[in-house]
């Protein structure tokens, strides 16, 4: 593993720096080196705000990453501002990676804006529940590039994902980063092919930070690992056919999205991408591999049923209030009653599969119940702030449903986090931590592309 040296020099980060921080640092890191930073408007976004590029250097290979793919994802963000300092400094780091970098810190700007509440302080999981925002798939920039596969057909994609189809296209670079994270447990990759040389480097890093493997169930059911906590990215041809496979409904009717970033690079550009997904809590029982007392399907059923009911009480609620609802042009509305619909044929189809799959018969180990029982209702409650915050900017029509709406909804929010603040044994990690697994990650990546795949 190489450039661990880099670690000391990332600062001990407070918090999460904003979308107009952002901007404003990556303006005045051209002019303060302007002989190697470029910083250049690429587009912008649905609502007019600029978006930004940085270009860094003048390497013999082109590398491109983003941050915040989903808005709720600012570790990257922060991972990019100390990279691109680093890298506009540091001549000798410059010329050993040899690449021309083009960096943005944060593509989803619109919806990273929504998230910023949490942002000065992510220490506790209601907190950034009650200020989540997160688009439906149709509205990610991340799966909405073009794509046409059976019946699915999309060619859609949003403003900010043409800002990185047209980089693709025009630089082809040969290393992509889409920095992602998730919410809850430890780390864990995704890459575009087999990669045994990067496997080992993989599993050390977040021990580097004391920071756990995640160990527990994948994204999606259709993942296989090919080592611990690393999986090949999954595009959505996988899905479709996981869909086809476990229901009589047409795919297209349930995807309302397109492909992702990695899929369409690959194919225009023959790509390489790395994604490392790094969570903001912890809790020891993410990385228990010891068996528990049920088996994995049964974890699984346990957790489709609890997800049912909670998109039922849910469903019954905004049904109540929709025709009161004024702001439809809101991304909360879209979220939340796009989410809501489409989450019956998902989990649907998933509980099929459960339910066929004779590999779910054997012992579940503890992560898995951890993940199944627990983390599954950490992301429940990301859906519940966002109906809250649907409710609460419609208050002001004064309906007496929408009144009515917020007590219940309300209510539900402060038991759910109420009963997981007890459940959870969580501590919040450090952003410094999370900022030097995903710089270690990608920067080796990028060595071992500029290398020949090779070490």
């Amino acid at each position: 593993m190489d450039f661990q040296y880099l670690i000391k020099d990332i600062p001990d980060y407070k918090r999460f720096y904003t979308v107009d921080e952002m901007d404003e640092r990556s303006l005045k890191l051209a002019e303060k080196y302007g002989d190697v930073v470029e910083c250049y408007q690429a587009g912008k976004s649905r609502k007019g705000h600029p978006i930004y590029v940085l270009k860094i250097g003048n390497g013999s290979k082109n590398a491109l990453m983003f941050g915040c793919p989903h808005p709720n994802e600012p570790i990257g963000a922060m991972m990019l501002d100390f990279l691109s300092e680093r890298l506009a400094k540091d001549e000798e780091l410059r010329k050993r990676m040899d690449y021309t970098w083009y960096l943005i810190k944060v593509i989803d700007v619109d919806g990273t804006k929504l998230n910023e509440g949490w942002f000065n302080d992510s220490t506790s999981i209601r907190k950034y529940a009650q200020d989540f925002y997160r688009p439906p798939a149709h509205e990610q920039i991340e799966w909405t590039f073009p794509i046409d596969y059976k019946t699915l057909h999309f060619d859609s994609p949003l403003p900010e994902t043409q800002v990185l189809m047209k980089l693709i296209e025009e630089k082809k670079p040969e290393f992509m980063f889409s920095l992602h994270n998730a919410g809850f447990g430890g780390v864990y990759y995704y890459i575009t092919e087999d990669s045994p040389a990067l496997y080992p480097i993989f599993e050390k890093l977040p021990a580097l930070v004391n920071l756990p493997l995640s160990l527990g169930e994948p994204e999606a059911p259709y993942l296989e690992a090919m080592a611990p906590a690393v999986y090949e990215l999954s595009s959505i041809s996988q899905e479709y056919d996981y869909i086809e496979q476990n229901s009589d409904q047409d795919p297209a009717t349930i995807i309302k999205a397109g492909t992702c970033s990695d899929e369409y690079a690959a194919k225009i550009a023959g790509t390489f991408t790395l994604v490392c997904e790094m969570p903001y809590y912890y809790d020891p029982r993410i990385e228990d591999l010891s068996d528990s007392e049920m088996t994995r399907k049964e974890a699984r059923l346990k957790n489709i049923k609890r997800s049912q009911e909670m998109n039922s009480v849910l469903m019954a609620i905004f049904d109540e209030i929709e025709p009161e609802i004024i702001k439809k042009d809101s991304p909360f509305y879209s979220a939340v009653s796009h989410n809501l619909k489409m989450m019956i044929p998902y989990l649907k189809v998933e509980e099929n599969e459960i339910n066929t799959n004779r590999e779910l018969e054997r012992t579940a180990k503890v992560s898995e119940v951890f993940d199944n029982l627990l983390v599954s209702q950490f992301y429940q409650g990301l859906s519940l702030g966002m109906f809250r915050r649907l409710v609460d900017e419609n208050l002001e029509t004064g309906s007496e449903k929408i009144k009515a709406a917020k007590e219940k909804v309300d209510k539900m929010f402060d038991e759910h986090f109420d009963y997981l603040e007890k459940e959870f044994n969580y501590k919040t990690i450090p952003i410094k931590d999370l900022v030097t697994v995903q710089l270690l990650a990608g920067l080796n990546s990028a060595d071992y592309i500029q290398k020949g795949k090779t070490f």
